[in-house]
């Protein structure tokens, strides 16, 4: 028997679920992450120690910080998403880049946007 050079159009369809319901994940984590950045400082009328409310602000500023960087690897995380799903499209999802050879489909249900196989993947490093 000859070895799959790729997978089923069921198969693909499978893979297309689990993305979409990651992507649909991802993409409310990141409204609330950016919902997080912009919101602004409301500070209650009955705080005046200057203080507490230096350190509140170098805290939402941390916070800040934090939610962007976690905000631009969710968008990332939304690209690779859509990525997998145009190669699915294309028929030519779950293919390793490096190797030609089928990712395994425990890899591929585990990190749907995954382009390399673990092999190609260690050999990275």
């Amino acid at each position: 028997m000859s070895e799959k050079t790729r997978y089923s159009d069921d198969e693909l369809l499978e893979f297309k679920e689990i993305i979409l319901q990651k992507l649909e994940k991802a993409r409310n984590d990141y409204e609330t992450l950016k919902s997080a950045i912009t919101m602004s400082e409301s500070n209650d009328t009955q705080d005046t120690s200057p203080t507490f409310k230096v350190l509140e602000e170098g805290a939402a500023t941390l916070s800040k910080e934090e939610a962007g960087k976690l905000a631009q690897r969710q968008a990332k995380f939304i690209q690779h998403l859509e990525a997998a799903l145009i190669r699915i499209e294309n028929k030519n999802y779950g293919i390793c880049r490096e190797t030609g050879v089928l990712i395994d489909k425990e890899r591929l249900r585990v990190v749907p946007h995954a382009t390399l196989s673990i092999e190609a993947k260690n050999n990275q490093k």
